[in-house]
């Protein structure tokens, strides 16, 4: 089993970028495949559930098997649960898999370690209907090189039971306020990447903090977000991962206000649970989801055919309708079976996103563009939050 060290992110990023043309050293871009050859016959797959269904779940729901029939490439799919088990599985078995479905808080941490490799998005059909504002992204792109097809968006907003609940939050504050009546019941998404979320509040609650990018945080302002999370941790009541957990807690009345998806509240809508959501007026962290190659791979024509029909008009409106989330196709609302689920998540509204920040991996080399000072890292993320979660 090998393993590369997490801790030297930063510098690794830095040298990636250099060698992608975009440095002093003058090393050419890294070469792309032009043209595509036969299908090897194989592609395993790494997925968040709902992504890359094939039948096995709900024989209704079935986007592999096509893809199957019409490539000659058998498909593989193992899941995760967290961006985290996403890289570890990445990282400890860097031949195993082809292909992943990387939320932006794990693709430049497989892009900094090498796990994946640039993508020629001229042999990628469906790249050309993707939403303009999901390419060249800080999460999927480095220098100007495409390191995947993006797939999918949503934001994390905030929730709360409406028999309970009174008046209405329209800010994240609701849940950071110590001396809140729901206090104890407060729920919290499980990741280092949630220190972005308390970035996000203090952008607009301490201006003079000057934090422009919530991924991007120096000495200073790094300290202010884990100093707002430490004192939230006595009114949180739960921190989920599994969004199953979630939807139970609020459904027994054990936690009443959030952070959510989309998805999980109209799951207890449909079952009666009395829940709204917002995007507070702050604005929100999100996602956005990339689907990337492994740059050991023995089954490339498998995995360009795999990202083309996933990204798909027709296939990319099935994921989205059956996961919950916006489609990154600009094709597929036309084609959504729901009339009214590209508004519910906000897939055409450009403005809705313009103050959702999607998760990124956060970088020593700060995001915001700022060289004179240096940015906490990902392994300080993941640091910091295992000391909130245990203080």
């Amino acid at each position: 089993m090998r393993s590369r060290p997490l801790i030297s992110l930063g510098a690794t990023l830095a040298l990636l970028v250099a060698a992608c043309g975009g440095g002093t050293s003058g090393t050419p871009a890294p070469s792309l495949p032009t043209s595509l050859g036969p299908g090897e016959g194989a592609l395993t797959v790494l997925a968040w559930p709902g992504y890359a269904e094939d039948g096995s779940t709900d024989p209704a729901v079935d986007w592999i098997t096509p893809f199957e029939q019409e490539t000659g490439c058998q498909v593989t799919v193992q899941v995760f649960g967290t961006s985290d088990e996403a890289f570890t599985l990445f990282q400890t078995n860097p031949e195993q898999f082809d292909v992943i479905s990387a939320s932006g808080d794990a693709s430049l941490r497989l892009v900094a370690g090498g796990f994946v490799q640039p993508i020629n998005v001229d042999l990628v059909p469906s790249y050309k209907e993707i939403f303009d504002s999901l390419k060249d992204r800080d999460w999927n792109t480095v220098d100007g090189v495409h390191y995947g097809i993006p797939h999918g968006r949503g934001a994390n907003q905030i929730m709360w039971r409406t028999d309970i609940v009174d008046p209405a939050p329209t800010s994240w504050q609701a849940m950071f306020d110590p001396n809140s009546p729901y206090a104890g019941k407060f729920s919290v998404y499980d990741a280092p990447i949630y220190i972005a979320d308390a970035a996000v509040v203090l952008m607009k609650t301490r201006p003079d903090l000057g934090i422009k990018n919530p991924y991007a945080l120096d000495e200073t302002q790094f300290a202010a977000a884990v100093d707002l999370l430490k004192k939230q941790k006595p009114a949180v009541g739960e921190y989920w991962v599994d969004y199953t957990k979630q939807i139970d807690s609020f459904t027994n009345g054990n936690t009443v206000i959030g952070t959510t998806w989309q998805v999980i509240a109209n799951v207890l809508q449909a079952s009666g649970v009395p829940v709204e959501t917002r995007k507070p007026e702050e604005g929100a962290t999100g996602w956005s989801d990339t689907w990337m190659v492994n740059s050991k791979t023995k089954h490339l024509n498998c995995a360009y055919r795999f990202l083309n029909h996933i990204t798909s008009a027709e296939v990319n409106i099935q994921i989205a309708e059956y996961f919950g989330e916006a489609p990154a196709n600009r094709n597929s609302c036309a084609l959504a079976q729901n009339p009214d689920h590209c508004a519910i998540f906000h897939a055409e509204e450009d403005d809705f996103w313009k103050d959702v920040w999607y998760w990124t991996t956060p970088t020593e080399r700060c995001l915001d563009g700022r060289t004179d000072v240096k940015c906490k890292g990902f392994d300080e993320w993941v640091k910091a939050w295992t000391e909130i979660r245990s203080g």
